[in-house]
Order: C-alpha cells, then sequence, then structure tokens
C-alpha cells in the first residue's frame, strides 16, 4: 500500500516513469475485469485498452487521503468505463478503424496531459500516434454525439454521475436505448442559447459562475437557467 501511495504521489508531481509503473503493476487488474464482459461483442483485446484508460484517470484523480486502497477505487472506474464503451458503441456505428484511432487519441491525450501539465492539442496527438490531424479529427467526431449524452459530470469515490443520471431517468432493456435516442433529439431540440447552457454546465464541466462570466450574467441567473432548462428536458422525455 505504502509503495502506491509513493508511486500515485510521484505520478501527480508528473514522473511519467511513475505512472508507467502504475499502470504496468495493475494489468492484472485490468483484465480481472475485463474478463467479466467476457461475450459482449467486443474484443477483450479492445477492451482492456477501454479500461487502461479507466486505469489512468484512478491514478490521476486517487486522493491518497481517501484511506482506503487504490484497487478499491479503481475498480469502479475501470469497470465504469467499460460499460461506457459498450453502451455508447451500440448507438452509432463507426467503423473498426475510427474506433482504434479513437482509442489510442484518448490513451495518449491522458500520457501527455501528465507530461505537459496542459491539455494537448489535436497536432501533439496526431503527431504522436503518427496520423493526421484530419484523420483525428475525424475519428473524433464519429462518436462525439454518444460520448457526450453519458460524459462523467461529478466523480466522488468511484462513483460517476452522468448527465443522464441528471435527468432522472430511470432506464432497462429497450427502453435504456429508446429514452437515449430520445435524450438526444430533445437536446437538438433546446435554443441556441440553451443546449450552449447545457454544453458548457455538464459537456465541458464548466462552474456557473464560469458559465455566468462567459454569458455576461450573474451565477444566480445561470442557475436558473439551468434548472428550467432541465425541468423542460425532463418533461419532454
Amino acid at each position: 500500500m505504502e509503495h502506491t501511495i509513493e508511486l500515485i504521489e510521484a505520478a501527480h508531481k508528473g514522473d511519467k516513469q511513475a505512472r508507467d509503473q502504475l499502470v504496468e503493476e495493475n494489468l492484472g487488474l485490468i483484465w480481472s475485469i475485463v474478463r467479466r464482459f467476457t461475450g459482449r461483442g467486443q474484443e477483450l483485446e479492445d477492451l482492456f485498452q477501454i479500461g487502461s484508460i479507466g486505469l489512468i484517470k484512478a491514478i490521476d484523480k486517487f486522493d491518497t487521503s481517501f484511506g482506503v486502497k487504490f484497487s478499491t477505487y479503481a475498480v469502479p472506474m475501470i469497470a465504469g468505463e467499460i460499460k461506457r464503451f459498450l453502451r455508447d458503441d451500440g448507438m452509432i456505428k463507426v467503423s473498426r478503424s475510427l474506433k482504434e484511432i479513437a482509442m489510442k487519441a484518448k490513451l495518449k491525450k491522458e500520457e501527455l496531459n501528465c507530461q505537459f501539465g496542459r491539455e494537448p492539442t489535436l497536432e501533439e496527438i496526431a503527431k504522436e500516434i503518427g496520423i493526421t490531424r484530419e484523420e483525428l479529427a475525424e475519428a473524433l467526431e464519429a462518436g462525439v454525439e454518444v460520448e457526450s449524452l453519458h460524459q462523467t459530470i461529478y466523480q466522488g469515490d468511484g462513483n460517476a454521475i452522468t448527465l443522464m443520471d441528471k435527468l432522472e431517468q430511470q432506464e432497462s432493456g429497450h427502453e435504456d436505448i429508446i429514452n437515449r435516442m430520445v435524450l438526444h433529439q430533445v437536446l437538438q431540440q433546446l435554443a441556441p442559447e440553451e443546449q450552449n447552457i447545457i454544453k458548457l454546465r455538464y459537456f465541458y464541466e464548466q462552474t456557473q459562475t464560469q458559465i455566468a462570466k462567459t454569458l455576461g450574467i450573474s451565477q444566480v441567473q445561470v442557475s436558473r437557467l439551468e434548472k428550467k432548462i432541465l425541468k423542460s428536458m425532463r418533461e419532454k422525455m
């Protein structure tokens, strides 16, 4: 436990070697979770790559003051990343090559973010994975709508809350698929300014105060508008 904590603290300070070592030491953990999803119509190697993204997020977000084992925190993060991939993958069919590029880009983005201490540019990511900026943009654009509907808007103790959860939808089976399609349609029906608020708030994870500065209104007004828009979306759904 102490060894892991030391590596995590070093990784948080930008030590790439410590971060890589943490990933290496937890490969078995990823595989143990990936095997739970056997028979879901996806290659296990692909799910392993997705699970690796979850592990990297767990490393970056883990707070050593939690008082819990890192593996306890990492398991739901890894499983959650795989579940989101499986859930989103069935909605819009994207070619395997684009999926692979997008997957590589996500992993590389996490790595460069830690290395640079900032969000890498498209050019930097594209250069690292050996493709053009246009090819990368196409791959990312192919899945952006689906991903955004299930974007994590809050992360606490490994339990992610998405926009779908925020709208308090009770979903299961075929109703799950139908409701997601309806949600997508509802988002498209919003006025441009309403779409902007929802995108800034949930897709780009900005605070109400940040949005208020962008729009030139008060935080209280943003709060009221947000509640009004969410209420309207629930009613439409």
